[in-house]
């Protein structure tokens, strides 16, 4: 291993992260993405943000901007409503072939969704569920992609 290296959980870890390493790129994020951003409050993951923004070179755009996009970062709590609706409105600006990243609060913590929950509303909403990832402490990454041809 090159780099700083540190003890952790009975092994030998390096400290020194890769590119395939960042958050943003696990999530399949490349320089010139545009990503539209929704649900955005004071307690997400502000650390992924800043990836997201340092990988793809531009920042997030709000709900109201009316660019085409080639992803969506959806934050979702529980008790905020219809999440059939909300991923068919976020619909309206993501490029063909672009994806949805639904962000909910992980297990045991305020708003947590359960996954059920986005596999039910995925196909009303024109949907496909294809994967999970684990990049942030506090939220579970759901990637959805449209199953229009």
């Amino acid at each position: 291993m090159s780099g700083p290296i540190r003890y952790s959980g009975g092994k030998y870890v390096s400290e020194t992260k890769t590119a395939g390493d960042r958050p943003a790129v696990l999530l399949g994020f490349k320089d010139g993405d545009l990503i539209q951003e929704f649900g955005y409050d004071d307690d997400v993951d502000f650390a992924l943000r800043d990836d997201l923004e340092d990988v793809t070179g531009s920042e997030l755009l709000d709900e109201e901007d009316q660019e085409v996009v080639d992803a969506v970062l959806f934050w979702w709590r529980e008790g905020e409503g219809d999440l059939v609706d909300a991923l068919v409105d976020s619909l309206t600006t993501l490029d063909e072939g672009g994806v949805v990243w639904v962000m909910t609060p992980k297990a045991g913590r305020d708003g947590h969704v359960a996954p059920a929950d986005i596999q039910e509303a995925a196909p009303t909403a024109g949907l496909k569920l294809t994967t999970s990832a684990q990049v942030s402490e506090e939220w579970s990454a759901t990637r959805l992609v449209t199953t229009r041809f």
